[in-house]
């Protein structure tokens, strides 16, 4: 999709693997729309292309009420980027630009807001503004249809900073009033998409969320039950109609993701979610952080098509088709779980996590369920005991040092954040060796490209694959930049009596974290 013939003949054909990856504005009627629109196929000569939406709304077009280009799953691009205009773009999906404003977000990045305004123009075809002002458009439209909130307030909780800045958005991004867009509610629309609302009940706004099938929804509701902390997590209902439903500590308050399994028959591209929110102001971080863990924006047939290249992995893809790599709804959380399953089984592991939660969670205002509990701060745990865990003397203190360190801002691991950079400063605390830095990369910053190879489990794979003693020049010349899904694809088919054993490693006494161990076959 590097040529514009390319991404035509992708128009004609309705092709929904590029939603997202791309956008096309038709000069005739001033509308632009996802790849897929069922609408008729426009001419070449009126077709524009945009790689964001807020690049069309940037040339004058406005959002096609049928097929919700603002709605779609984001492209996987900017999470494979490491430069500037990735680790931005992550940032803006987060909401940073409507909590800190341009001048936050650039100093985030190391870049003046002049600069970071020319890189993303260059490469997108908008700047920072543009582009926070596409997603408030899309999360106000979301709680028009999915909430009873009155305008004013569906403004602010949006992000907007005023009525008038509201109303004005609205009408040039969908040439419509709030109220045409609240519309009568047996008439609104729900397609799936990166945050489609559908109509809210009392247990909070319930939100599509979009992905290119196929997607291993199956496999991933597995991985997240084995490693649920009791209190702030649980997997409740049988194989194939199961809800994940976790608690989420957020900027302005906390909030309740529930998440409905779908797969088989019932894949409809989307997952419904429902979320309760102490301050609606959170829901653009909350989709987006929940979207991160459940890995919706990958692009499933990108990463087959590579790794389905090499003999050793093709049968692995085929046998579980659209699996993803699991990333975290708060990664300074996943950063102490990955601490406390060093040297110990996923099941050892999660106990350790379910009693320091016990100890030092934050109790909700209102338990909802078995949820009662958020995972407790960083500031919480740097001068925390934590002698409930029974954990050696060297555990604990680096659970303190890192939560010291995260803290203080001496390792950040926000979602834009230079990933080697982060990778390196978790090295500098004392206890944290290479595969834990590399697990906290993978998960919670979201890098589809890390293989950590001295795990056990995936030594136990490779072996059974006689990969072991090329592994290094296979990954590297055959995997990337898809490796984390190389890495998920060898655990899934490890032994059931694998244990998690990772290479010591002799200055830190590092073992692999608790995600290693006791894969089914």
């Amino acid at each position: 999709m590097r040529t514009d013939e390319g991404r035509y003949e992708a128009v004609a054909s309705r092709d929904a693997r590029f939603d997202g990856a791309f956008y096309v504005a038709v000069t005739s009627t001033g509308i632009y729309c996802r790849p897929s629109c069922p609408a008729v196929t426009p001419k070449r000569a009126n077709v524009r292309f945009f790689p964001t939406a807020a690049a069309a709304h940037g040339a004058g077009f406005r959002a096609c009420r049928r097929c919700r280009p603002d709605a779609v799953p984001g492209s996987a691009e900017w999470n494979v980027r490491a430069d500037v205009v990735g680790r931005a773009m992550r940032l803006i999906g987060d909401g940073v630009v409507d909590r800190e404003g341009v001048v936050g977000l650039a100093a985030r990045l190391g870049y003046s807001a002049r600069q970071l305004q020319r890189h993303l123009t260059a490469e997108v075809g908008a700047g920072p503004l543009a582009l926070a002002r596409a997603q408030r458009a899309h999360t106000a439209r979301l709680l028009l249809q999915a909430s009873a909130l009155p305008a004013t307030e569906v403004a602010f909780a949006a992000g907007f900073a005023s009525v008038r800045q509201f109303n004005d958005t609205i009408r040039a991004v969908y040439a419509a009033t709030p109220s045409d867009l609240r519309g009568p509610r047996s008439a609104r629309s729900a397609s799936p998409g990166r945050g489609e609302g559908g109509p809210a009940g009392p247990g909070g706004l319930v939100v599509r969320l979009g992905y290119r099938r196929p997607y291993a929804a199956g496999e991933m509701f597995d991985y997240l039950a084995r490693r649920a902390l009791r209190g702030a997590e649980e997997v409740v209902g049988d194989r194939g109609r199961r809800t994940y439903r976790r608690t989420l500590r957020l900027t302005r308050g906390h909030g309740i993701a529930e998440v409905a399994e779908r797969q088989g028959a019932d894949d409809a591209g989307w997952l419904e979610c429902r979320l309760s929110l102490s301050d609606l102001r959170d829901l653009t971080a909350a989709v987006s952080r929940v979207r991160r863990l459940f890995d919706l924006d990958a692009d499933p047939r990108a990463v087959a098509e590579r790794l389905g290249a090499d003999p050793v992995l093709a049968p692995l893809v085929a046998r579980h088709p659209g699996l993803r790599a699991p990333g975290a709804t708060d990664a300074h959380e996943l950063a102490v779980r990955a601490v406390l399953g060093q040297h110990v089984s996923v099941p050892a592991g999660r106990r350790l996590g379910e009693t320091l939660l016990a100890a030092y969670g934050e109790p909700l205002p209102t338990p909802s369920g078995g949820l009662t509990l958020l995972f407790p701060g960083a500031d919480t745990l740097a001068d925390a005991s934590l002698h409930e865990l029974g954990m050696p003397a060297a555990r604990r203190e680096t659970v303190r040092a890192l939560a010291a360190a995260l803290a203080a801002g001496d390792v950040e691991l926000d979602a834009g954040v230079d990933r080697a950079e982060a990778e390196r400063s978790l090295l500098t605390v004392r206890g944290i060796g290479r595969w834990t830095a590399g697990y906290i990369r993978m998960r919670g910053l979201g890098d589809p490209d890390v293989l950590p190879a001295g795990d056990a489990a995936l030594r136990a794979a490779l072996r059974r694959h006689d990969l072991a003693s090329s592994v290094a020049t296979t990954a590297e010349a055959a995997w990337a930049p898809w490796r984390s899904y190389a890495a998920h694809h060898l655990w899934i088919t490890a032994a059931p009596r694998a244990e998690t054993a990772a290479p010591a490693e002799t200055a830190r006494a590092e073992v692999a974290p608790l995600h290693t161990a006791r894969r089914p076959a």
